[in-house]
């Protein structure tokens, strides 16, 4: 961290500095929320002097933007002062009346101001007009804030990058930049003196880039990048799912990146992403035509079919010379007329979880990979193809460089060899997986003869412990361990793998007066809900599996494995559980508002959701979601996201509750089909209700129809308004087609002045009802539509075949909770 020495104010705070005014050296400007100051600074260690801004109320001071970093004053020059000169521009002035600095653009009208914003922009303005004519933003330094951008434009010659410090103490322009190249999809990049490649992080595919591979995303939620092949260029920027969270990108002066998060609770800034971390990562640390692997010593080898250019500067670990081919591709050998008669044509081997290579040339290609590998064998200077979800055909016709590889989540990549070369590595790779096989069934024999002694050894002191047995005096033994070892043992667990607290029955009994009517304060599918208390005095909420509950052991199991390994903010957190004989309950964080239903849908209570709290609601329970399908150690879909299980803080914010029928997914699996059908009518998508498929576009089905109810008042399997109207969607669609999307707002809400962001959050839960599951965006796409002004698609109409069939001919079956054909129907009741 920067330390820097700041000299005192003497002056009111005010962000706004006029012609009439000056900023001498014991000032500041401080932005209207108090959250970013400016004024002058002298770094530790340095006799000079800067003007820069910082944060206001995070302690160090870390430095965010300078705006003299080349020409610095004097330290001592305790005179100078920055202004707005007669022609309207931004001047810092030495003590001697000279400019060391200035904004130093073209203004047609001199009556300017000098603004600090909230989110760290230092603008200069038409006083008359408003119109920015200067942003700092537009002149980045090391630290990339919410709101700013490095990219390029070739049609404006725009290019913004961000450039580090030279020296700790030195914040003049230092030999490395971080931004995107300027190529089709764009990379994100770091080099020294502006030009030398120093860091790669490989072409983006809409979502991350492909050469950051899943174990360090956690770059991925708060990046994005937005390419435009009309405007020819691509800007990247921080995600912004949350103004209250302090996230900073700087690139420090030893070329190192690092992203960051301002914890309160820590009073410290934390890491939470940083590159390059290994020799791997530095860019083409093993030379053309080889791979790197961190995993592996040395790190450096050819790709297969290929060999060192030098073996002498191999051996020694200069791996820069890279390698060459084994053995020349058909069509070199043809071209100069030496192939023998018959030769195959050249073929391809698969490289997984790779890092793509730089220099590849993108080829729109709808046709699919096969018509990419064709178009790669019909060009004899193609040396490899991948076909990457997101970006589709990419060739290489040069050197393959800074090409890496990972333990997974890279791509494929499909690299050229002569058919000889390939059947040869194939052939080995065969000889290879024999002695695998021979040594894994030889070690499995020594280990099961090993375990078999065990095994009898253990057996043999189970029957002198029976003896024991007969003795009352050893028979004692703790209750509820008994009971807990029992529950796991039946359901082939250990008990250790739950990283939650047992609880006693009897201090839980306590904790609610014998789980009394008085305490009770829900009940829902699983059983009833009870407020209690502990004895250290902490609120807790007990939900207690019901003999008759149409739920079961596996949804209790699945709460306590899952969401035990689950935190965030918008996800309510469970405290512990306890089995005692056949007594199952849960233990979580108590919910003073209780779920969002209880006042949502009850015309005297949902005056107390204003518009602001519904939207901050929304956006809540977005990245909440989020969490679950893309950011959280486990991928889970949750399959019963609906009010009833959406609880409230004291704060009224939102935490997404009820995991026992949520299911988790691999990283790499995109749908799973299943015969068992749970969930809540009204909130699941056609394809999962009628044909068991289930993916995160489940989940997004359920958010879009909670979404509608947020901005309407009304429930969608309850709704009836007009006899054309089957529930909320159909009518929310027919209002939004007839330009009356406003008339879907709760009554309660109508005096808000947030139209714009009221239409475009239905806008957006038509998009997330839409009847294909590949027409609805993904969570962290809802997340970016909800927290900016980016153009959104038109919603298609959906068809709701399902929702008549449900108002037709189920509404007496969802009065309860029942099991009809394999469809488990959760009903959404307060708790």
């Amino acid at each position: 961290m920067f330390i820097v020495m700041l000299l005192p104010r003497v002056f009111a705070e005010t962000d706004t500095l006029t012609q009439s005014q000056q900023l001498l050296l014991n000032q500041t400007l401080v932005s209207a929320g108090k959250i970013f100051e400016l004024g002058f600074f002298s770094p530790s260690n340095s006799s000079r002097l800067y003007l820069g801004m910082w944060f206001k109320n995070i302690p160090g001071q870390r430095i965010v933007w300078v705006a003299n970093r080349e020409d610095p004053l004097a330290a001592s020059d305790s005179a100078a002062f920055l202004k707005i000169g007669g022609d309207g521009n931004l001047r810092i002035t030495d003590g001697n009346q000279n400019t060391v600095w200035s904004t130093n653009i073209s203004v047609r009208s001199n009556k300017t101001t000098a603004v600090l914003t909230d989110k760290g922009e230092f603008i200069l303005k038409d006083g008359v007009s408003g119109t920015y004519l200067w942003d700092s933003f537009n002149y980045p330094c090391d630290t990339l804030l919410l709101g700013m951008k490095v990219g390029y434009s070739n049609r404006t010659g725009m290019k913004l990058v961000l450039s580090s410090w030279r020296s700790e103490d030195d914040p003049s322009p230092g030999k490395f930049t971080t931004g995107l190249s300027v190529e089709i999809p764009p990379q994100g990049f770091t080099w020294t003196n502006y030009s030398r490649p120093y860091w790669r992080g490989g072409p983006w595919d809409g979502g991350n880039f492909l050469g950051i591979p899943d174990d360090d995303k956690g770059y991925a939620s708060s990046l994005n990048v937005i390419p435009d092949k009309q405007q020819e260029s691509a800007f990247l920027s921080f995600n912004n799912f949350n103004d209250s969270d302090v996230v900073i990108m700087v690139v420090k002066p030893s070329g190192i990146m690092e992203m960051m998060v301002w914890k309160e609770e820590r009073n410290a800034w934390k890491v939470t992403w940083r590159t390059p971390e290994t020799p791997c990562d530095v860019y083409g640390t093993c030379g053309p035509y080889s791979v790197c692997d961190k995993n592996k010593t040395p790190v450096c080898d050819c790709l297969k079919g290929f060999v060192p250019k030098s073996t002498d500067e191999w051996i020694k670990g200069n791996w820069t010379g890279g390698c060459v081919r084994r053995h020349k591709l058909l069509c070199e050998i043809s071209t100069s007329g030496m192939a023998p008669k018959g030769s195959k044509n050249d073929e391809f081997l698969q490289l997984s979880d790779m890092k793509l290579p730089d220099h590849y040339t993108y080829l729109y290609d709808k046709y699919g990979a096969q018509n990419c590998k064709k178009r790669c064998l019909n060009d004899c200077s193609c040396a490899a193809y991948a076909y990457p979800a997101g970006i589709n055909c990419m060739i290489w016709t040069s050197e393959l460089t800074d090409v890496q590889q990972f333990p997974y989540d890279g791509v494929d990549l499909f690299l050229r060899l002569a058919y000889s070369e390939l059947e040869h590595i194939l052939d080995e790779d065969k000889r290879k997986k024999k002695l695998i096989i021979g040594f894994t069934i030889v070690s499995s024999i020594l280990i099961l003869g090993i375990f078999g002694c065990i095994f009898y050894q253990w057996k043999a002191n189970q029957r002198g412990n029976r003896i024991k047995d007969y003795f009352p005096a050893d028979r004692r033994q703790n209750s509820r361990e008994l009971s807990t070892d029992n529950f796991w043992d039946e359901q082939a667990l250990p008990k250790d793998s739950s990283e939650l607290p047992l609880l006693d029955f009897a201090k839980l009994a306590t904790a609610t007066d014998n789980f009394s009517e008085i305490n009770k304060i829900g009940a829902g599918g699983f059983g009833p809900v009870y407020k209690g208390r502990l004895e250290d005095g902490q609120a807790i909420a007990v939900k207690r599996l019901s003999s008759h509950s149409g739920q079961g052991i596996q949804e209790f199991k699945n709460e306590v494995l899952l969401i035990s390994k689950l935190q965030h903010r918008n996800l309510v957190r469970i405290l512990a559980y306890c089995v005692h004989g056949k007594e199952k309950l849960l233990v979580y964080e108590y919910m003073s508002n209780g779920s969002l239903d209880t006042l949502l849908f009850d015309s005297k209570k949902s005056h107390q959701l204003p518009w602001p709290k519904r939207f901050n609601m929304i956006q809540g329970i977005a990245r909440g979601l989020v969490y679950l399908h893309r950011d959280s150690c486990l991928r889970v879909i949750h399959r019963d996201l609906k009010a009833s299980n959406v609880l409230l803080d004291d704060d009224m914010n939102p935490k997404i509750s009820d995991f026992g029928l949520a299911r988790t997914f691999q990283v790499t699996q995109e749908l799973a089909n299943t015969k068992r059908i749970v969930g809540t009518f009204g909130y699941m998508s056609p394809e999962y209700a009628m044909g068991g498929l289930l993916s995160e576009k489940s989940d997004v089905y359920s958010f879009g129809v909670l979404l509608l109810e947020i901005v309407s008042g009304k429930r969608n399997s309850g709704f009836y308004e007009h006899e054309r109207h089957l529930n909320l969607l159909s009518y929310a669609w027919v209002l939004w087609t007839e330009r009356k999307g406003l008339d879907l707002m709760d009554k309660s809400i109508l005096d808000s002045d947030s139209s714009a962001t009221v239409l475009r959050c239905i806008r957006i839960g038509l998009l997330c009802v839409q009847d294909h599951a590949a027409d609805r965006p993904s969570m962290p796409s809802v997340v970016l539509m909800l927290s900016s002004e980016t153009d959104l698609p038109q919603p298609k109409q959906p068809t709701f075949v399902f929702q008549r069939w449900l108002n037709s001919d189920t509404q007496s079956q969802i009065s309860k909770p029942e099991s009809v054909n394999d469809i488990t129907v959760s009903v959404a009741e307060g708790r």
